[in-house]
């Protein structure tokens, strides 16, 4: 495609979105306000759960023992406190009683069972003073939560002489979604704030500062609409609504950013309002746009994966990735035009006797290329092999505790240490014998004698890793056994257990759930999707990068250098997270391993947003390359334009992930922190250390592209600038010949606008 025909589409999009700018503006306005009706309640609708896999063989136990033995799957515990007398003192047996036969009364409650009646060791304290009632809530997790918000007031509390607290996996998951939904709007009236003094600071302007946090509450709720409406044809989770906060607001400042700067650098020039606001969406609009491709195709490449916890975050990510853009390349140039020049109105530095300086093109130097950013470009260029080792180095260092990593599930430490069902879990765990939580049960189908069952069950007893073996409880062709391990609930030994028993031969067949089979399976089934998800990731940003380039070399240094660029991240979450270090600080309790999804949730997320800031350099460097033909003018140059406002956008995504990195749940602390660390990193250190270094090392082979794919670049590929006769010029310079560089002719095409 001819570099005219590009830019008459340009300008054809540039007609359509400002040819009615308060019409665009009021339409926006009236869908905002839809999707905040129709996202309205979309926390509620949520999960708390989503990391076990539904086409696993525990899955498939978990959901036939319910069936048929729903007291072997207890969710909720009432936790009873004896008040001094002995569980076992006869005016507390009785007050006990009539509590499980009020709890077996309620509707959607299962299989209730208690220590009074059943006696079984299991369910009393060891010092004799607390024991527990069991039972299932039935239903989905929404029923499951609606049912135990109606029964909890009427059992929590004194009941008679006795004191009972509510616990159980039920009452966890139910806690931690009301404490996130807590802990988000905390998390939003922090950093939208903080995040508008960051924009006046970075822009001057109050006017051009509201600009980018516009973008972003549409983003936001136009996500929470279109989570809503996922909620009513699958299970999403509700840590999802933190990633749409994020990356609402972060990717909003990161494109508005972009564009606002282009347009008020046009106007510098002398540029027309109408004209600046053509060259900008010519320019910077088309970066933003691959920009959003590349973070959308890492985010979707978690929905490859079965557990609907990592895809509900490929729900929100794509939505609000794809919103954040939609609404910078719409909404924002019809706001340019009717601002104008007034979008540099409002300059709040003066408060502070700072006046505004006037935008200039080079900015601040005649050439664009010596100011501050510039000259750090030049300083690494000249020592390149000294910075790229070092750099690379270190990164590498930062990441190494992650070769220690221990992968874990969720449990109820992920609250805070004062939440009644944490409280709960804690007593049972110190209180009463056994592993509580850690059982394996086994379920036996197709029916058996007695001495089948016993067979078995000796065999399974005898296995080096077991406790205990109880049951079988048989009903019909169906039975199951309970196995307690040696070990803790998930630990190596009793993962190796797990895999132990599906191995052993039996005269029905078998299937085991539990907690430690949840995880197997979840790691099971991550390994091996995982290297298609990588895949995904690499191939698509490959392909991206290069249809923006017309490089062979520059997608391989991205993908290369964004994923280095995250080791400091993953080291951080095993030295920290796992390993407890500055828990005391950050208020968590280190449980020893990483939730399995985790990782992956958090290099999908992380590597996008390395590919948004790459893209931001890239696009700015390969436009100076192909108007002036100057390899490492061009790399300083890019620097200098850019390395302001990618770390400017780096510090305000930190600090929209840091206020969402202080809730009192861990992974999502994790989430936070651990995505806000990583933005920093490549923003300060590969960005503006390891990408000049490794631009210089790689000289002017940078741009080459072979014949076929620098023809597929000509006819497909776009770039941001819009002329490219030094690049026609070095192709017989001597570094590649007619095939040694990337395509381009004409001058600026003003009429494309």
């Amino acid at each position: 495609m001819s570099e005219v025909n590009r830019g008459s589409r340009i300008g054809g999009w540039t007609r359509f979105v400002t040819a009615r700018p308060r019409l665009s503006l009021l339409v926006a306005l009236v869908i905002t306000a839809l999707a905040v009706f129709a996202g309205s309640g979309v926390g509620d609708r949520m999960g708390s759960g989503g990391w076990e896999d539904p086409a696993a063989s525990s899955t498939y136990a978990t959901k036939a023992l319910e069936r048929e033995f729903p007291a072997s799957q207890p969710n909720l515990l009432l936790l009873v406190d004896a008040g001094g007398k002995g569980v076992d003192d006869p005016a507390v047996a009785a007050e006990a009683r009539r509590l499980t036969e009020r709890l077996a009364a309620e509707d959607g409650v299962v299989g209730v069972g208690s220590y009074w009646q059943t006696r079984a060791p299991a369910l009393r304290a060891e010092d004799g003073g607390e024991a527990l009632i069991a039972a299932r809530i039935v239903g989905t997790e929404k029923e499951a939560g609606e049912t135990l918000e109606r029964i909890a007031p009427e059992f929590r509390g004194t009941q008679g002489s006795l004191g009972v607290s509510v616990g159980g996996p039920v009452a966890v998951r139910h806690e931690m979604q009301a404490i996130i939904q807590e802990d988000l709007l905390r998390a939003e009236l922090i950093a939208l704030p903080v995040t508008l003094v960051l924009l006046v600071m970075v822009f001057g302007s109050a006017i051009a500062a509201l600009l980018p946090l516009g973008i972003g509450i549409v983003a936001i709720l136009g996500t929470n609409a279109v989570l809503r409406g996922i909620t009513e044809i699958t299970d999403v989770s509700v840590f999802a609504q933190n990633l749409t906060t994020a990356l609402g607001l972060g990717l909003a400042v990161d494109y508005a950013l972009f564009i606002v700067r282009r347009f008020r650098e046009e106007l510098a020039e002398g540029v027309e309002v109408r004209d600046a606001v053509g060259t900008t969406l010519r320019t910077a609009g088309r970066t933003v746009l691959f920009s959003a491709l590349t973070v959308a195709v890492s985010l979707a490449a978690m929905m490859v994966f079965p557990q609907y916890f990592l895809r509900s975050f490929a729900y929100a990510g794509i939505a609000v990735v794809l919103l954040a853009a939609a609404a910078a390349l719409i909404l924002l140039p019809a706001a340019l035009m009717l601002l104008g020049h007034r979008v540099n109105s409002l300059d709040l530095r003066r408060l502070f006797g700072k006046g505004r300086k006037k935008p200039t093109p080079g900015d601040g130097t005649a050439d664009g290329t010596s100011g501050g950013w510039g000259r750090t470009a030049a300083l690494v260029m000249r020592r390149a092999p000294l910075f790229a080792v070092a750099t690379a180095t270190g990164l590498v260092l930062l990441g190494l505790p992650f070769l220690g990593v221990k992968f874990g599930t969720a449990d109820d430490r992920q609250l805070p240490s004062s939440a009644e069902a944490r409280v709960v879990q804690e007593d049972i765990r110190s209180g009463f014998p056994g592993s509580p939580g850690g059982g394996l049960e086994v379920l036996g189908e197709g029916g058996a004698t007695a001495a089948e069952y016993a067979d078995y069950r000796d065999r399974v007893a005898a296995l080096p890793d077991v406790l205990r073996v109880d049951g079988p409880v048989v009903s019909g062709d169906h039975a199951y056994f309970t196995v307690l391990p040696r070990g803790e609930a998930v630990d190596q030994d009793t993962q190796r257990l797990v895999r132990e028993l599906r191995a052993e031969p039996a005269a029905f067949d078998t299937s085991v759930t539990g907690t430690a089979a949840v995880l197997v399976d979840s790691k099971d089934a991550i390994g091996d999707r995982l290297p298609l998800a990588a895949g995904i990731i690499v191939v698509v940003t490959l392909l991206l990068v290069f249809l923006l380039t017309g490089s062979v070399l520059i997608p391989i240094q991205a993908v290369a250098l964004n994923a280095l660029s995250l080791t400091a991240m993953f080291g951080a979450v095993v030295w920290v997270f796992q390993d407890g270090h500055l828990s005391g600080f950050l208020g968590f309790t280190p449980t020893g391993d990483i939730e399995t999804t985790l990782p992956v949730l958090m290099f999908c997320v992380a590597f996008g947003l390395s590919m948004d800031y790459g893209v931001f350099l890239i696009s700015r460097i390969k436009e100076e390359y192909d108007r002036s033909g100057d390899h490492e003018r061009s790399v300083i140059f890019g620097l200098q334009r850019t390395g302001g406002l990618i770390t400017a956008a780096a510090v305000i995504l930190a600090v929209v992930m840091v206020a969402i990195g202080t809730s009192r749940v861990t992974n999502t602390m994790m989430l936070g922190l651990g995505i806000a660390l990583a933005v920093v990193m490549d923003a300060m250190v590969v960005r503006s250390l390891l990408v000049p270094a490794v631009m210089k090392l790689t000289g002017r082979a940078t741009w080459w592209a072979p014949g076929p794919l620098r023809r597929f670049h000509d006819r497909f590929g776009v770039s941001e600038g819009g002329s490219h006769p030094a690049a026609v010029a070095g192709a017989t310079d001597g570094t590649g010949g007619s095939d040694g560089a990337v395509s381009g002719a004409g001058e600026r095409d003003k009429a494309g606008v």
